[in-house]
């Protein structure tokens, strides 16, 4: 809860929120026990919130530095150094009979009919192999191995800085000494190859019991409506540089040092203080989010039911400016903030592709030994974190120390929630390239599976929780495990999961998971939809927002769901004065946008998938619903360009994605995102 002190600053401007209110009559408003359509944060740092500082916190030329204690190291603010110690293990020396068939297999792709003709595919293959025999032979050299590919395939513009030692050398080294470069493995590296196809899976075994024919009668509405409140993708950026260059040439803006390329010495648009289009955020942008959450949403006394976070506490910092310092400081910092500005109720948290050394990395258990535990430093310590916020029970802790920093609650009111750690079937993850063919290498389906079955068998009802999205536009995950996870769903759908949720791309978006591999995509065939949150940051182009959801407290199911944003493109305006902050104003009641194209159903009937199909066929008729859905998909940015043509068909086709398998098969590529950096 915000401490007293902050609460009689803002009856300070109590007066200004009146007129705003006023102001803003014409705007959209929250429908129901919701607070005003906008609510401006205070222009000063609320100084009470922490005991001491590093620098003045009543300044405005630099971004506030609190003095942070993480209360399960207790180390203090360690986050502004880089690592200088390679933080990643190297996989031992192969044994004299593995070094051997592994260059007979290099010396035989290399002499086959067409090899040395030289198509991309052969020669990406047999440079894996070349450097998978220094991995295994002398991987303390695998660093300088993964450079030289690097180089060879011009993956990076700086690739002793991208795969160095300090950076994802010792990673690829790792994935180099097991994976099958020359086979299914190696078809996948750097895009040299052509995408080989969906790997068949053989379920047989794969569910305990089959789907129940026919299925268990439906959970009866309460008819009561609880409030939950989406979080997603901070990017809480610790090193924003309050005016330096806000529009620099590449990585993340609002950095020291990070400049325009074309004016080296001059910057040329100076980062405002509450952040900027191509940058992460500021202390000051959270702490205006988590200000006016609890006056938007009507919850300043009574609170959320629950609270989820989908992933992505850290900037995008490059590997080699990560530590576990900086992620650990990162995850203090948001965990902290959130118990003491909402009342949130318990917090359930999905890990992302940036909380993580380096980006995107989280590897198998089953490289086994060392290798195997190389994260769970991480896991720990989020663990931890969450059992002193008092957010998760001791069993759930335990879980997410051994399970990649996943877990099951399940509440006392019969829904469980499941979290998944989705680095383990994101593209960008270079330990999901060893055994591809395999749709689980890492287990994390295995456990889902297990779970749900769990809650089948009570009878209970699921909302599983991520970060990397399973479909929409097929870009983000591997078409194996996401394949395997929609027929999962299939399996469990509607009677066990009621709703999914992820995080990542920064945008609005949802995807429907249909029957039978959505041969047929239909309002009969649809089975579960998951929704995809606003992010917090503004990275890249787009506003700041967040969700809040109404859900029945019995059946679990989503009867509307309301959208606040910031528009980010105000925020130089809010510079040089102290009194106001950024404005958060209500964007759009996702029933009251969409739900006038549907007939037949009522005011109290979930947003269901039938409903969400029901939807992207009035879209088929009437282009002007997806002009709207691109818009919002953007958060109103001034910056989302518009969609037509290919794009609109393009757009419904996500929408009915929930694989990549799906998305790849169906859907014209290029038209997924409004804005660029993920």
């Amino acid at each position: 809860m915000v401490d007293a002190r902050l609460r009689l600053l803002r009856a300070g401007h109590a007066c200004f929120l009146l007129l705003l209110a006023l102001a803003g009559a014409g705007r959209a408003q929250p429908r129901g026990a919701f607070g005003p359509a906008a609510y401006t944060a205070l222009g000063r740092f609320p100084t009470a919130l922490y005991g001491s500082y590093y620098n003045d916190p009543t300044q405005t030329s630099a971004q506030v530095q609190p003095v942070i204690t993480d209360p399960v190291t207790g180390a203090g603010n360690a986050a502004y150094d880089n690592d200088t110690a390679d933080a990643h293990p190297l996989p031992a020396r192969a044994d004299s009979a593995t070094l051997l068939a592994r260059a007979r297999r290099q010396i035989q792709l290399l002499a086959a009919p067409g090899a040395a003709g030289g198509s991309a595919c052969a020669a990406c293959q047999a440079a894996l192999g070349a450097a998978q025999l220094v991995a295994l032979a002398a991987p303390e050299e695998g660093p300088a191995a993964a450079v030289a590919l690097c180089e060879a395939f011009a993956l990076e513009s700086a690739c002793a800085t991208a795969y160095g030692p300090l950076a994802l050398g010792s990673v690829v080294t790792q994935v180099l000494a097991n994976a099958d470069v020359q086979g299914y493995d190696g078809q996948n590296f750097f895009g040299a190859c052509p995408l080989p196809p969906t790997s068949a899976l053989n379920l047989t075994s794969w569910f305990k019991q089959p789907k129940p024919d026919p299925l268990p009668a439906p959970k009866q509405p309460s008819g009561k409506r609880l409030k939950v409140l989406h979080l997603s993708d901070f990017h809480l950026d610790p090193r924003y540089a309050t005016g330096s260059e806000a529009n620099c040439t590449s990585g993340i803006c609002c950095r020291e040092n990070n400049v325009a390329t074309s004016s080296p010495n001059e910057t040329l648009v100076p980062a405002p203080r509450f952040g900027a289009f191509l940058c992460d955020s500021p202390y000051s942008l959270v702490l205006s989010a988590l200000e006016a959450i609890p006056v938007l949403t009507g919850t300043e006394d009574a609170g959320f039911a629950w609270t989820m976070y989908t992933g992505d506490l850290v900037a995008h910092d490059p590997d080699n400016q990560l530590s576990h310092a900086y992620v650990e400081y990162t995850e203090t910092v948001v965990f902290d903030l959130i118990r003491r500005m909402l009342k949130a109720g318990p917090t359930y948290v999905a890990l992302g592709n940036h909380d993580s050394v380096g980006v995107a990395e989280d590897a198998p258990h089953s490289l086994g030994g060392e290798l195997a535990n190389q994260y769970n430093w991480n896991y720990d310590h989020v663990a931890s974190l969450w059992a002193h916020e008092h957010w998760l029970p001791e069993a759930a802790v335990k879980l997410a120390r051994a399970h990649y920093g996943a877990y099951m609650v399940r509440r006392h009111d019969g829904l469980r929630v499941i979290t998944l750690n989705t680095n383990l079937w994101y593209r960008a993850n270079w330990f999901n390239y060893i055994n591809l063919t395999t749709a689980d290498t890492s287990g994390m389906l295995r456990f889902l599976t297990d779970e749900l079955q769990d809650a089948e068998d009570a009878g209970e009802r699921v909302w599983i929780m991520g970060h990397v999205l399973s479909g929409w536009d097929g870009t983000n995950p591997l078409e194996n495990p996401s394949n395997l996870f929609y027929q999962i769903v299939d399996r469990f759908s509607p009677h066990v999961i009621a709703n999914i949720f992820w995080g990542h791309t920064h945008e609005d978006q949802l995807s429907i998971y249909y029957a039978n591999n959505g041969t047929v995509m239909s309002a009969e065939s649809a089975l579960a939809v998951s929704w995809i949150g606003p992010s917090i940051t503004p990275a890249s182009n787009l506003n700041s927002g967040f969700r809040v959801y109404e859900v029945d407290s019995a059946t679990f199911e989503i009867l509307d769901a309301h959208t606040w944003k910031s528009d980010v493109n105000a925020f130089p305006e809010l510079d040089g004065q102290l009194d106001f902050g950024p404005t958060y104003t209500y964007e759009y009641d996702t029933r009251k946008t969409y739900g006038n194209n549907v007939t037949g159903w009522g005011p109290n009937d979930p947003l269901n998938a039938t409903w969400w199909h029901l939807v992207t066929e009035a879209m088929e008729v009437d282009s002007s619903l997806v002009a709207k859905f691109n818009t919002y998909q953007g958060k109103s940015s001034v910056r989302t360009k518009p969609c037509s043509d290919e794009c609109i068909a393009a757009k419904i086709c996500y929408i009915r994605s929930g694989s990549a398998s799906i998305a790849k098969q169906n859907c014209a590529p290029g038209y997924g995102s409004v804005q660029g950096l993920y």
